[in-house]
């Protein structure tokens, strides 16, 4: 029986060892050469990250950076239609109605992870080919590249479901040329393939099925220096010809862009909109009536203060929004709306921006004393 006993522990034991690389586990950590590949791995649910994948992922990206034999780091995601969807709503959402602490456990592992990618030494390659939304975008544009391909869709859509666009969008939106990072904040909008380059989210434009062959390229280099990482990156970039002659899709509405959501509160840009009347305004007005209005004013104001702020008190900020929205009522009704009944027609509480109050606001950007988030 002892002998059966050690057996099963001998086996045990090298299931832990093989968890890392088990094709079954939620996210595959792999050393490759003189790279850590990290693949986030649930198709299913379109690479949506967890708390457990955050806790994984963590660590690793931290044990990396201080070995001398690892040179690089790239992330991707498995199954090709998503790099990563985001986070797990629905379990925060389950946990936060019962108060449950995955609800501050989630947004704090996350937003850590999120500051890891942000201030990693190595440099940090993110393959974002599918949907890369929310989570997916905070696990890759913090990082030093973000190849693009013609099947990438970004979006930071939280406004739809009682949320803001958080894992550090109050750092790089209000970044982006012009007024381009408040318009895909508030409206939640969609850019795809070589637009997400042209918006400037993506660093590098490569076609998705030359991603192995750019993957095998990165591994192989000797010791490289960011330098030489960025030349192989371009040499692929340089040769792809996909949408080449395409415009931004943006490109023809800019100007209206950079006026509309230059106003300084939701009511101003919604009188805004209303006042310019074109088709495009309109279709904006007609989004931004869909939103949640307590997220719109959150959102505006997160945009507004990160434009001045470093990474970490932008999530530092971040996590006392978070932590507000778990404890109010349009979360838990726009992911009802959306993510469960699907009956897309949430009502939202309050239902006007007229009636979030600035002192609301002010409030949801309290510090939170000892439970404000430690980086």
């Amino acid at each position: 029986r002892l002998k059966a006993l050690n057996r099963l522990q001998v086996i045990l034991q090298h299931l832990k060892m093989s968890k890392q690389t088990d094709s079954t586990a939620e996210v595959l950590l792999e050393k490759k050469g003189g790279a850590g590949i990290i693949t986030l791995n649930r198709p299913k649910a379109l690479n949506a990250l967890n708390l457990s994948m955050i806790q994984q992922i963590y660590p690793q990206i931290k044990t990396w950076e201080q070995d001398p034999e690892t040179f690089l780091i790239i992330i991707k995601g498995a199954g090709g239609k998503a790099f990563c969807a985001g986070g797990d709503i629905r379990a925060i959402t389950e946990a936060g109605k019962v108060g449950d602490k995955l609800s501050q456990d989630f947004f704090r592992g996350e937003y850590r992870l999120n500051n890891a990618v942000g201030t990693c030494k190595k440099p940090y390659v993110a393959l974002i080919d599918g949907i890369t939304m929310g989570g997916g975008v905070g696990v890759s544009i913090h990082g030093h590249f973000r190849v693009a391909t013609e099947k990438t869709l970004f979006a930071m859509p939280e406004t739809a479901i009682g949320l803001f666009p958080d894992v550090g969008g109050g750092y790089f939106l209000p970044r982006l040329s012009g007024k381009i990072g408040y318009y895909l904040a508030l409206t939640g909008c969609r850019l795809k393939g070589r637009d997400v380059l042209k918006a400037g989210i993506a660093t590098h434009f490569v076609e998705s099925e030359k991603l192995p062959a750019l993957e095998k390229d990165l591994i192989a280099l000797k010791s490289p220096s960011k330098e030489k990482i960025a030349d192989l990156l371009n040499s692929y970039h340089m040769k792809c010809t996909v949408d080449q002659e395409k415009e931004f899709v943006l490109d023809e509405h800019m100007e209206k862009i950079n006026s509309l959501f230059s106003a300084n509160s939701m009511e101003e840009i919604v009188k805004k909109l209303k006042q310019d009347g074109s088709p495009f305004a309109m279709k904006q007005l007609e989004t931004i009536n869909k939103m949640s209005p307590t997220s719109l004013k959150l959102t505006l104001r997160q945009l507004r203060e990160g434009a001045s702020m470093s990474l970490q008190e932008v999530l530092r900020m971040e996590y006392r929004l978070s932590q507000a929205c778990m404890k109010g009522h349009d979360f838990y009704e726009g992911v009802r709306a959306v993510l469960i009944d699907k009956d897309q027609s949430p009502k939202w509480k309050p239902a006007a921006l007229e009636e979030v109050s600035d002192e609301f606001v002010d409030n949801c950007f309290k510090p939170l004393g000892n439970d404000d988030l430690k980086l």
